[in-house]
């Protein structure tokens, strides 16, 4: 059957591939979450137990008769029924009739013979159903027999989204009731069939090889293929249009839908109970291989990413024909625990902890309540695995209000927003007019909007180091930089935006003293302040918001004095020396509370993790 993107071309790759990586011979179980027409499913069936999913039940179905060929004997028919059906030449005034063909619809899908042929072979198959002459393997490969036998007589270019205003030769030949394709490999492994939306059941579906060929462009299979999803559904719509199209409003749109699909793909992937990872998708898709890379990498092991491009000329049509060359890719990755994956916040925050977040990750579970009391970037609280509730807290209002849209925006409004931000301003790299101008209508209007937050975050990923630094009166002030917006950036944004939205959190900027009142032995509190003896810009006091001196050291170490004997946990990040020069009050409160001190090294420097529990020894 002609079918937009089926994979009969790359299955040596794919199955070569499989085989490099050791998983053809280990009875796993493999999950063709976008079937299509079962190129795949129907070459691997012999290696694996199958799970087949598809979101137009067309697919799901022609996908499970090539994989049921092999066990229909039709014993209760008690003959064949391909002969049969070539054999009469009865018709049917039924849906297709009233509606495809010329006489009765003006539509030119079939011919007025051929339509009413179509609906006799539906009807047929499915009164042989309901007397049960027919199984359920037997009706699903009959009815991919009638997709095959339909896509030969069709009067279209290629898809369904509209037919020929004159007929194509073909078109007006009586149809013939034909066998779909199948393997002839006798298998006994296991075969389950789904026509769901993937987001529905992704995480539902026990699988130890997943393999993802989803749509790549904006073009929709629902629209493309209306007509067979209406042939296989057999549930009269009501049709609208001239093409006569139904509703398919059901049917997820997602991953033909820019920046949807983005964040599709890092659902799936991060949702996923497979171990293995089979990724099909093309030069010319709406994702970016940087995009699908840096999403692997957060979810996969690095060292496991295998990565093939699969050279291939593409036709555009008579007048755009192009030698341009255009790739299949084929990625492979094995897939992290969920516990080994690390999120971290796309605002590049002074002092985050995406270096060491490893270290401290083994202390972020055991208890009910997380306190982050000065949150930075939430690059701690955000990895945080078992905990029910999760308290951000950072005096800095800026940036719990910019955590605060990661939260609550729609991830898609989100990077849109960003999109047309960079598009209205001509923002580049270096490009210094471009952003001093942004930074001057920021100063003068959008700070002042409720939404002004996507106008700040846009302009930081082009500043300076992308560091929050403001005047007195909170007017940003950070000159241009070297960076800027790109697809390891996107990643961030949507990794973190879909984990905070998963997270039960409040976000708040307060003193962090208020939240004595909320800690007790069911909390966590992890306290990363500004460093005492180090030069971190933020202890400077010019960035619109206090700094930090011995004074404020000695209020934290106060705070910590008061919640340590109501039984909770407390981790602390900080350092003890740097380039001779000590913490002496920390340093003080170490040697009289003896708490746990891991030394941790960070680029050259000695960062400390201090961890104190009163169930703890020390």
């Amino acid at each position: 059957m002609r079918y937009l993107g089926n994979k009969d071309s790359i299955v040596p790759a794919i199955i070569d591939l499989l085989d490099r990586k050791g998983l053809l011979d280990k009875k796993y179980s493999f999950f063709d979450a976008f079937c299509g027409t079962g190129s795949v499913s129907n070459a691997l069936k012999e290696y694996y137990n199958l799970t087949v999913n598809d979101n137009l039940l067309l697919a799901s179905t022609y996908c499970a008769g090539r994989l049921f060929a092999n066990q229909c004997t039709f014993k209760n028919l008690n003959f064949d029924p391909i002969e049969y059906f070539n054999n009469s030449r009865c018709t049917s005034t039924g849906f297709f009739s009233l509606n495809y063909a010329p006489e009765l619809s003006n539509r030119m899908y079939f011919s007025d013979y051929n339509a009413g042929r179509i609906d006799y072979f539906r009807e047929t198959i499915e009164l042989w159903k309901d007397t049960k002459k027919i199984n359920s393997c037997e009706y699903f490969f009959l009815l991919a027999c009638l997709l095959e036998s339909v896509s030969k007589v069709a009067n279209i270019a290629g898809v369904y989204g509209a037919f020929l205003k004159t007929w194509d030769p073909r078109a007006i030949k009586p149809i013939k009731f034909i066998s779909v394709d199948f393997s002839n490999t006798n298998s006994k492994n296991r075969i389950d069939v789904y026509n769901e939306n993937l987001h529905d059941i992704v995480d539902k579906i026990d699988c130890d090889i997943i393999y993802l060929d989803p749509p790549y462009t904006k073009n929709k299979y629902s629209v493309q293929y209306h007509l067979l999803e209406t042939l296989i559904r057999n549930d009269k719509p009501e049709l609208k249009g001239i093409t006569g199209t139904r509703d398919l409003s059901w049917v997820s749109q997602k991953w033909s839908t820019p920046y949807d699909v983005e964040i599709e793909f890092e659902y799936t992937i991060a949702k996923t109970k497979a171990k293995h990872i089979l990724f099909s998708y093309s030069s010319d898709g709406l994702m970016s291989k940087e995009y699908i890379l840096n999403v692997l990498k957060r979810h996969c092991k690095k060292e496991s990413i295998d990565f093939l491009e699969i050279p291939y000329k593409k036709y555009r049509n008579y007048k755009t024909e192009t030698t341009d060359m255009h790739f299949e890719y084929l990625f492979y990755a094995e897939k992290l625990e969920e516990a080994d994956v690390s999120y971290y916040c796309p605002l590049n925050y002074m002092g985050g902890k995406t270096n060491i977040i490893h270290h401290i990750k083994p202390y972020l579970e055991g208890k009910k309540k997380l306190f982050d009391i000065m949150g930075g970037g939430f690059n701690v609280g955000i990895n945080s695995t078992d905990i029910k509730n999760v308290f951000y807290n950072d005096i800095n209002f800026i940036v719990k209000d910019i955590l605060t849209m990661f939260l609550v925006w729609d991830t898609k409004s989100l990077l849109s927003k960003i999109d047309k931000i960079i598009k209205l301003y001509s923002l580049e790299k270096k490009g210094k007019n471009s952003y001093l101008l942004l930074r001057s209508d920021y100063n003068n209007k959008y700070r002042f909007q409720d939404d002004y937050t996507i106008f700040l975050y846009t302009m930081l990923l082009y500043g300076f180091q992308q560091q929050l630094r403001f005047n007195s009166n909170y007017e940003f002030n950070n000159p241009i930089g070297e960076s800027g917006y790109n697809e390891s950036i996107k990643e961030k944004i949507v990794s973190f935006s879909r984990k905070i939205k998963e997270l039960n959190i409040e976000l708040t900027s307060l003193d962090y003293y208020d939240l004595i009142d909320a800690i007790d032995s069911d909390s966590l509190v992890y306290i990363d302040p500004p460093y005492l003896i180090t030069l971190g810009s933020y202890n400077d006091g010019k960035r619109g918001f206090n700094g930090w001196n011995t004074s404020e050291e000695l209020r934290l170490i106060s705070f910590i004095d008061k919640i340590k004997s109501r039984g909770c946990r407390i981790v602390l990040s900080n350092m003890l020396e740097y380039k001779g020069n000590v913490n002496i009050c920390l340093q003080d409160w170490v040697k009289i509370n003896n708490p746990i001190v891991k030394h941790i090294n960070v680029r050259g420097r000695n960062e400390v993790l201090i961890i104190y529990e009163t169930n703890i020894p020390h």
